[in-house]
C-alpha cells in the first residue's frame, strides 16, 4: 500500500526504518506510536516524551541541523514540516537519505491523516487507528461544549519584533474551533511583524501571548495589559502550535479557554 505524504510523494510501508525527525511534535507522535526505536536522530526542540527522546541522537535544531552527523546516523527516512524546516537544508539532506516525508498539517482534523501517515509508513497502523479514536472522542467533547461570544483575538509569538500568526495557520484554525479569530495585518506572511496602534486596538477584543516560541510569562502579560488596556492572557504554547501527540490535549485546553470566556 502507498502513503501519500503533503507534497503528494507516496511512500511504501517500512518495517526496518532509520528515521530522523526534524518535528518535534512528530518526534512525540512516533514515539506515542511506539516507533521510537526506529528514531535514530532528532532535534534538541524534540522533547517529549522526555524519557524516551534523552536516548536518541540529536542533531541539530529544526534549521540549523548538523548534515554531517545525520549522515553517519545513516537514516533511510527524514520526516520534515513545510511550516518549521528549510527547503534548502531538506535538500541538502535529500541528497542521501533516499525517504523525505514532508507534513503540513493545518487544521485539527489534520491530525488524523497525519496518524495514519506516520503508522502507514512505518507500520505501527493499528496504535495510529487507535490515536484517531482517541482523537475523535477529544474532538467531539469539544464541539459539543458551550462556546463564549466569538472574539477576534491577537496571537503573539514574538516581541521584538512583535509577530503573529495569519489566519492560514495551525494555530489561528485550532482557535476557530472556539469560534475565534485573528486579525487581518495587511501581510501576505502567515507569520507577519505588526505594530501597535490604535486601530489595531480597536479591531481586537483580547492579547494572546503564546509560552512559545518566544517565552511570554505572565510578567509579559501583566505589563501588555496595562500598556494597551485590552485583556491580555498567557497561553500554552505547545497546546496551540502542536500538532499530533499533543492535539488531543490541545483540544482539551481549548476547551477550557472557551469556558473561561464564557
Amino acid at each position: 500500500m502507498k502513503y501519500i505524504d503533503a507534497m503528494g510523494n507516496e511512500h511504501a510501508a517500512s518495517t526496518d526504518a532509520r528515521i530522523v525527525s526534524l518535528v518535534p511534535s512528530i518526534t512525540e507522535l512516533l514515539c506515542d506510536l511506539g516507533l521510537a526505536h526506529h528514531l535514530v536522530g532528532r532535534t534538541g526542540f524534540c522533547i517529549h516524551p522526555t524519557d524516551v527522546v534523552q536516548a536518541i541522537p540529536k542533531i541539530g535544531g529544526t534549521k540549523d541541523v548538523n548534515i554531517d552527523k545525520i549522515r553517519a546516523l545513516a537514516p533511510t527516512h527524514l520526516v520534515v514540516n513545510i511550516d518549521e524546516n528549510e527547503k534548502p537544508t531538506v535538500d541538502a539532506l535529500a541528497g542521501f537519505i533516499p525517504h523525505i516525508v514532508v507534513t503540513h498539517p493545518n487544521k485539527a482534523r489534520d491530525n488524523l491523516a497525519l496518524a495514519r501517515l506516520m503508522g502507514g509508513v512505518f507500520c505501527a497502523e493499528e496504535k495510529a487507528e487507535a490515536w484517531c479514536r482517541n482523537f475523535e472522542v477529544e474532538y467531539a467533547a469539544l464541539a459539543a461544549a458551550p462556546k463564549g461570544p466569538p472574539l477576534t483575538m491577537l496571537y503573539c509569538i514574538w516581541q521584538d519584533p512583535w509577530m503573529s500568526i495569519s489566519s492560514d495557520t495551525y494555530i489561528a484554525n485550532m482557535l476557530a474551533e472556539i469560534g475565534w479569530k485573528v486579525p487581518d495585518l495587511g501581510s501576505a506572511a502567515r507569520y507577519p511583524r505588526f505594530e501597535w496602534s490604535s486601530a489595531l486596538l480597536d479591531r481586537i477584543d483580547g492579547v494572546l501571548l503564546s509560552s512559545e516560541p518566544y517565552r511570554f510569562t505572565e510578567l509579559h502579560a501583566d505589563a501588555l495589559e496595562k500598556q494597551i488596556g485590552k485583556p491580555v492572557q498567557l497561553v500554552d504554547g505547545e497546546m496551540m502550535s502542536w500538532y499530533g501527540s499533543r492535539s488531543t490535549k490541545g483540544l482539551r485546553y481549548l476547551r477550557q479557554l472557551a469556558q473561561m470566556a464564557r
